[in-house]
């Protein structure tokens, strides 16, 4: 046997040996697709974040809450704020059914309820939300809230009686607390008795408490009775030199009677 023949020979076992340990050869198949990443899910805000939202404006808190309140639907704050921030944008009858959404998540949420009244109050159909407000002010009689607003609602569905007994009993547990002293007003101003409104705001407006919506409805009532110069002093010091003008010629529209439009209490309502 030649040299050559005989490497030969020698090397065939081992070919036969490695074919052999490898097993069946298949046709490769693809790796399977790598799976995207999962989206990371929501994260309720912190608390110093919420607490920064608090002092934003109205449409930037509507945003914040309503995400907040997706994120996690059993956050009562989140939906209250919500429901106020809705309210104070003029939408309200989402803001009552965000209240609504609350409450369904925790019946016996006070916040809940007041802003449930104070969304029906806004819309014109305050008779909807007095059973909420009712059951605040039994769940809770020593918060002057529940009182304030339902003598609100109760002057909206014509109960002038119930109504001006609700005040008494906010004024007794928050002496001259201006939210209260300005819904009585605007109550007064919509009947169109603008001369009882005015002493009632001139006594809100100088609590320490006012709010510059109490201080703007003291504004309209003295344009209202014919007294434009200090109406004029009182925007302008509270509005820049646009919003002043526009509400100038508001009054000076109307000064000297009321007409059907003049006002509306349940725009005009205070945050009480």
């Amino acid at each position: 046997m030649s040299p050559t023949r005989a490497r030969i020979a020698t090397a065939a076992p081992v070919a036969v040996l490695l074919v052999a340990l490898s097993g069946p050869v298949w046709a490769q198949q693809p790796a399977p697709p790598t799976p995207a990443p999962a989206a990371s899910p929501r994260q309720p805000a912190t608390a110093q974040e919420r607490a920064a939202y608090d002092r934003s404006d109205a449409l930037s808190r509507q945003v914040f809450w309503t995400d907040q309140a997706e994120i996690n639907p059993m956050d009562p704050e989140a939906g209250v704020k919500a429901a106020q921030a809705l309210r104070e944008l003029g939408r309200f009858d989402q803001a009552a059914e965000m209240a609504q959404r609350v409450l369904l998540v925790q019946p016996a949420n006070i916040d809940a309820m007041l802003e449930s009244g104070r969304a029906h109050i806004a819309r014109g159909q305050a008779f909807y939300g007095i059973a909420d407000l009712e059951k605040a002010r039994d769940s809770r009689p020593n918060d002057w809230r529940s009182w304030s607003l339902l003598g609100t609602a109760y002057e909206q569905v014509r109960r002038p009686d119930d109504a001006r007994a609700a005040w008494a009993q906010a004024l007794a547990l928050s002496p001259d607390n201006p939210d209260v002293l300005s819904n009585m007003a605007m109550a007064s101003m919509t009947q169109g008795d603008t001369r009882s409104a005015e002493p009632l705001l001139r006594r809100a407006a100088v609590q320490p408490g006012a709010s510059l919506k109490v201080r703007l409805n003291l504004a309209m009532v003295l344009g209202l009775n014919g007294n434009m110069a200090e109406a004029e002093q009182m925007l302008r010091r509270d509005l820049p030199p646009e919003a002043a003008d526009r509400n100038l010629a508001w009054l000076r529209a109307r000064s000297g009677g009321v007409s059907a439009d003049a006002s509306r209490t349940w725009g005009s309502l205070q945050g009480g």
